[in-house]
């Protein structure tokens, strides 16, 4: 990393130190059994502190406890987004988190019902890394309960331009084997075939030699319209590949049949997509020294996603 240079954004940027990105935030579920419970069976976490008549929370949950989810706290001052709004335009529109660092002072226990205020710490000056030149921002999170300071939560991330770079290798081809080869093909000739089960005539995808759903093993294939909409999405930036040119979107598409499908969401700016999208399938054709690979993608319904 080099390039720490002040520069006249850099200055702009220094003047939201210090002030508030959440003030009297409020947990909007006190510390619990079950989500206690979720954490420990994701993470394979048997410690006994964790269970039993008076547990404590892990600590590493105290992010956890704060988080507002898809509608997001009341308590945002609207300076974090401000920040981030000012290196938008700027350039900077790519986002990758880079590091946190907790500190714990009391373990949490179910019932506890956490406060939080939220900072913006630092923001460094103008650095060039490999993903792209930009700004270190790091916010810092005090957790409370009844008053009482009981943890705090330090996130950074790294807002910056992309980096661009020439793709220097082929698109990686898909596995096909003799359970998929019915729906590569079909690929192939720019048709988008669902299998169907002969027996109870549930559609599924992935293909599968049998139905999940009767267990048949008999199927024929029914043709998709390729309408759907965008069920879930990423956007991806980083680890690079280097046939990719990141960010971009990748979706988990629903179709108009019922069974949905993970491809790239195309047709609009990544930062543009959203769930409940309408797509449609385009079939695009990449050529390479083994010759044409066809792969389906979804493009949004023109006159969606632009606002």
């Amino acid at each position: 990393m080099a390039g720490a240079a002040l520069d006249g954004l850099g200055a702009r940027l220094k003047a939201y130190e210090g002030r508030p990105a959440a003030v009297a935030g409020g947990g909007k579920d006190p510390v619990n059994a079950p989500m206690i419970r979720h954490w420990c069976e994701a993470m394979g976490d048997t410690n006994p502190a964790y269970f039993g008549p008076d547990p404590i929370a892990p600590p590493t949950m105290l992010q956890a406890w704060t988080m507002g989810g898809l509608s997001g706290h009341q308590g945002r001052t609207g300076a974090y987004d401000e920040l981030l709004s000012l290196l938008d335009a700027s350039g900077c529109t790519a986002v990758v988190a880079t590091d946190c660092e907790q500190e714990y002072l009391r373990p949490l226990r179910p019932g506890d019902q956490v406060t939080f205020d939220s900072v913006i710490e630092s923001v460094s000056g103008r650095k060039t890394t490999k993903l792209g030149a930009g700004y270190f921002v790091t916010t810092r999170t005090d957790v409370r309960v009844g008053g009482d300071l009981v943890g705090t939560h330090r996130f950074r991330i790294l807002k910056y331009a992309p980096a661009r770079h020439e793709p220097q290798a082929p698109r990686p081809r898909p596995v096909v084997g003799r359970d998929n080869a019915g729906f590569w093909q079909g690929v192939a000739e720019h048709r988008l075939l669902i299998q169907r089960c002969t027996d109870c005539g549930t559609l599924r995808h992935p293909w599968l030699p049998g139905c999940n759903a009767c267990g048949c093993l008999d199927w024929d294939t029914v043709e998709a319209s390729g309408e759907g909409t965008v069920y879930s999405y990423v956007v991806m930036h980083h680890p690079p590949f280097p046939a990719f040119d990141p960010p971009y979107a990748v979706g988990l598409i629903e179709l108009a049949e019922g069974v949905r499908l993970v491809s790239n969401v195309v047709g609009v700016p990544y930062d543009k997509v959203r769930i409940g999208l309408p797509v449609r399938v385009e079939f695009r054709t990449y050529e390479d020294a083994d010759g044409a690979l066809v792969l389906p993608v979804f493009r949004v319904v023109e006159g969606e996603g632009e606002a």
